[in-house]
């Protein structure tokens, strides 16, 4: 079964030091994930300031820039796994770097 690891944190300004140190434990949890033949895809997000929020009210189109939502900490990436149950995918998001300084949303995905 499929689920997606959202990662969340807040977007504070990283030292080059601390951002290579997380560069390497993202692409060690990565490389861990393709060796157990779990990972279906994953991408690092850009910024939510670069965002777009996109509504529809009252039949118009309203953009908004940035996130809808006024929150301390951003999805900034996200890990597609293909495990047999939920707590496997558990397993796989408490090993998340992220995990040890902000959230991960671990949510099933719902077939079409």
């Amino acid at each position: 079964m499929k689920y997606l690891l959202m990662i969340y944190s807040a977007e504070a300004a990283a030292s080059a030091a601390d951002e290579a140190q997380m560069l390497a434990a993202y692409g060690a949890y990565a490389g861990a994930m393709a060796e157990a033949g779990v990972m279906a895809g994953g991408e690092r997000l850009r910024p939510a300031e670069t965002a777009t929020t996109v509504r529809l009210r009252g039949g118009k189109t309203e953009l908004l820039n940035g996130p809808y939502a006024d929150t301390r900490e951003q999805l900034g990436g996200y890990f597609m796994i293909d495990v047999p149950d939920l707590d496997a995918a558990l397993h796989w998001a408490a090993r998340c770097p992220g995990a040890a300084h902000g959230s991960v949303e671990v949510r099933p995905v719902w077939p079409m």
